[in-house]
């Protein structure tokens, strides 16, 4: 191990013994500091440990699997910004750039992390500076959200070093536009949503096959269909999906643990993203939980904003708030008849929990129909599809209206409507306007 990444430790020696009026004592600690850490400790602009954590962290990528929004990422802008929800996979999307797409050393394309211990001592603008003064061209910020000052920094190293290209990943609580810097006209901002269906058989190794549109869909379904159960029976499949199959931790972990680590998740994303970025206490934090807890329940439902502040002992104003904040965290999806507005007291006419997953990890035996429309739900608008709560219907997207239901579900609540659709689980292959429910599950 490269002796500058135990710099801390080593400093918190050198105080003990400044503080250590016995001899021996000093003596002994002496021996014990190599002389390379003394230097790095008397040059604290040493990159050393940002090069090493660089290095340990590239060496374990893998390009086995991508996720599919690397293909749609403008490279080639000066500043990106990557946005999801926690174990997304925006860190090893980065790392993938790094060792397959640009193949440079750290000394050129270095990645790093906000919260590392580096920034205790140093700031961003410093860092991006040095790195960029000794050739550096190409800088990888992970979770800038954990640092205090990150858009004003990231605005001045912008502005200050124009042939270095920065791409940072950040919560997706963090608004990139309502920071202390104007960073409107300088990111380009992607979201990298959870896996889709199609990504999770592709994770797993058991069948490759390009994303398909609505429209592809609606017209060819029965063609997709029998190509796709001629090679796997997708039903088994899909069932495990919908329970652990939306984050890739689902490649480094027990199916019976990811519940567990969902929970991890969300106690992370409300006690440390949002924190952070809407800086409340963790008295705020446990309620926002507690507001999530009560959503669980019987999402998806259309919300009573009173009964919910009776339920949690709140303001009407803090439920609009905190139905805002587990949106933009990406822990819920809201559904109104007019689209999503921009104004955060604005009742959503149906509220969801954003993916199938989190139905499982925070309720033993959630209703199936719940879990059914979760799903439509989250396929629709991680695609990128504009969906609102039609008249007649679950959803409305694209002019279709979207009805979803078991394998016995009928078509009379859309009858006689202009391209409906029903979206029918536990069958393999649809006829007419009846489409396999995991189908949706092909859609990005």
């Amino acid at each position: 191990m490269d002796p500058c990444t135990s710099q801390l430790d080593n400093a918190i020696r050198v105080i003990f013994i400044i503080v250590d009026t016995n001899q021996e004592n000093n003596i002994k600690l002496l021996d014990n500091i190599n002389k390379k850490s003394i230097l790095c400790l008397l040059d604290p602009t040493n990159m050393d440990p940002l090069y090493t954590f660089h290095t340990n962290s590239i060496r374990q990528i893998e390009n086995s699997f991508i996720r599919f929004l690397y293909e749609s990422i403008n490279w080639d802008q000066r500043m990106l910004a990557l946005k999801g929800p926690r174990g997304a996979g925006k860190t090893t999307l980065m790392l993938q750039r790094i060792k397959y797409g640009l193949g440079l050393p750290s000394t050129k394309a270095l990645y790093i992390t906000a919260d590392h211990y580096w920034f205790y001592t140093n700031t961003l603008y410093e860092t991006a500076e040095k790195f960029y003064l000794n050739g550096g061209r190409f800088l990888f910020i992970d979770e800038v959200h954990k640092y205090p000052r990150w858009s004003r920094e990231l605005k001045n190293i912008y502005d200050g070093f124009p042939n270095l290209k920065i791409v940072f990943s950040a919560s997706s609580a963090l608004d990139i536009y309502r920071g202390e810097a104007d960073l409107s006209r300088r990111v380009l901002t992607y979201n990298l949503p959870g896996m889709s269906f199609r990504e999770f058989l592709m994770l797993k190794g058991i069948l490759r096959l390009n994303s398909v549109s609505i429209s592809d869909i609606e017209c060819n379904h029965e063609e997709l269909g029998a190509e796709i159960t001629n090679q796997i029976q997708p039903l088994p499949y899909f069932k495990e999906y919908l329970k652990v199959g939306y984050l890739p931790i689902i490649s480094e972990s027990r199916k019976e643990d990811i519940p567990a680590r969902l929970i991890q998740v969300i106690n992370a994303v409300v006690e440390s993203d949002l924190a952070y970025t809407e800086t409340f206490d963790s008295g705020t934090a446990n309620k926002i939980k507690k507001l999530l807890g009560v959503i669980a329940e019987s999402a998806p439902f259309k919300p009573n904003i009173s009964a919910l502040a009776r339920k949690l002992n709140i303001s009407r104003e803090s439920v609009y708030l905190w139905l805002t904040y587990l949106d933009n965290a990406r822990l819920l999806n809201t559904l109104s008849r007019e689209g999503k507005g921009v104004s955060t007291l604005q009742k959503p006419d149906k509220i969801f929990l954003e993916n199938t997953n989190l139905a499982y990890a925070l309720k033993d035996s959630p209703d199936i129909g719940s879990v059914r429309e979760t799903f439509v739900m989250n396929q629709l608008t991680n695609a990128g599809l504009d969906v609102t709560l039609p008249e007649y219907g679950d959803f409305l997207t694209k002019d279709f209206h979207i009805e979803v239901g078991g394998k016995n579900k009928t078509g009379k609540q859309i009858q006689g409507i202009e391209n409906s659709i029903i979206a029918a689980d536990d069958i393999e292959i649809g006829y007419g306007n009846k489409i396999p429910l995991w189908m949706f599950g092909f859609l990005y």
